[in-house]
């Protein structure tokens, strides 16, 4: 089959995912997207329990929004902020199931590598007119599929930050890993009896972290002891939120701050863990300058990285910093930029020495925490303009 007559493959079928196979079906192309999960979306399931900061009209996708239509869908309040289940349940799940895209999803379909048909990074001479051969592993096995394109919209939860201050596991973290969550516990569901009457160490200075507070908050009357570790050396800067135009953003950060205030949380400041150890007594951590903390449990909201093993047999341009593209980098670095002040961007700093392969949505942001919906809506409406370009 020529090159040209292939589909375009998208990693990840959650909502960067499922909006770039919506822009292209709409172009009249054949998206063909993986998602290693069971159902679409399947990592929005890990963190259902949380509520969104963001209103709906910014968490739907306007050419996903014209398939669900046609299919008969009502969308909600534009007002009200989801949940991830109210997101996966009334807009994740529907979308996926319309006509246009229920047929050409693949579940189960983990990509393990993606590269040039027949060029290993070092070959170049006829490199350009190769197709992309991705490597999925299903359960009947691992099979290569080829594409003229590829959009890699896997993202990043499934590759949290270590707790280590230096970005590499702490002297001990593995040995402790039963003992910490990556992410944002459900204290109101299975994370009950893991965190009622312990004592519990968050880890994280973002919003994630935020969310993990006021999860655990929820066990006080059961006995559940609270304590904060940040690296900073004030948190008087954290709650810039409460002048937030996002109202669910301003209160998330207000009521953290109130938990600061009224000692409901122990902060401890300067705190750059350097080891983590089981003792008689608990986990017992160290912070870099010797101060020590002994918990039952950690809760690591640290944020997130991007898996780069997967194309490394491509030619991509990555910041060595941000682990962004590197047009991209200077438009979103945290050390310069909020969410709030990234331009709008697209398919021009989205792309790659090797041509017609583009990382979108959070795991384009590489590290920075500052990625919105309506940034990979936007950067997937570009990235299908480009692709279907004559």
């Amino acid at each position: 089959m020529p090159t040209s007559q292939l589909p375009i493959a998208i990693v990840g079928a959650g909502p960067v995912g499922l909006a770039a196979a919506a822009h292209l079906v709409r172009r009249g192309e054949e998206p063909l997207p993986f998602e290693m999960g069971t159902t679409a979306a399947s990592s929005v399931l890990k963190w259902g329990h949380v509520r969104l900061f963001s209103p709906w009209r910014y968490l739907i996708d306007g050419a996903s929004a014209s398939l669900l239509v046609e299919a008969g869908w009502n969308p909600p309040p534009a007002d009200l902020c989801p949940t991830g289940r109210d997101l996966f349940e009334q807009y994740l799940r529907p979308l996926a199931e319309t006509p246009q895209l229920r047929t050409r999803i693949r579940l189960c379909s983990r990509v393990l590598t993606i590269s040039r048909r027949g060029f290993d990074k070092m070959k170049s001479a006829g490199r350009e007119r190769a197709p992309y051969v991705l490597s999925v592993q299903t359960d009947d096995g691992v099979r290569d599929v080829l594409a003229r394109g590829v959009i890699d919209a896997s993202g990043t939860y499934l590759t949290p930050n270590p707790l280590g201050a230096s970005g590499t596991p702490a002297l001990g973290e593995i040995h402790v890993a039963d003992r910490v969550l990556y992410g944002i516990p459900d204290a109101s569901g299975p994370g009950r009896h893991r965190y009622a009457g312990k004592r519990v160490l968050v880890v994280g200075s973002g919003h994630s972290a935020f969310n993990a507070l006021l999860e655990v908050r929820k066990l006080r009357a059961a006995g559940t002891a609270i304590s904060w570790a940040i690296r900073r050396t004030s948190i008087a800067n954290l709650f810039d939120g409460q002048n937030d135009e996002l109202q669910e953003r301003a209160r998330l950060a207000s009521r953290v701050r109130e938990m600061a205030e009224t000692g409901e949380v122990q902060v401890l400041l300067r705190f750059a863990i350097e080891s983590l150890a089981s003792t008689e007594a608990g986990i017992q951590v160290t912070s870099e300058s010797g101060e020590r903390v002994v918990v039952d449990e950690v809760i690591a909201a640290t944020g997130y990285r991007p898996n780069l093993e997967i194309t490394r047999e491509l030619r991509l341009t990555h910041d060595w910093v941000v682990e962004s593209p590197s047009a991209l980098a200077p438009l979103i670095d945290p050390n310069v930029h909020t969410c709030r002040t990234v331009p709008v961007h697209g398919a021009e700093q989205l792309a790659h020495p090797d041509k017609d392969f583009y990382v979108v949505g959070m795991k384009s942001y590489g590290r920075a925490p500052t990625f919105l919906m309506p940034t990979g809506y936007e950067q997937v409406r570009s990235v299908a303009a480009a692709l279907t370009r004559p």
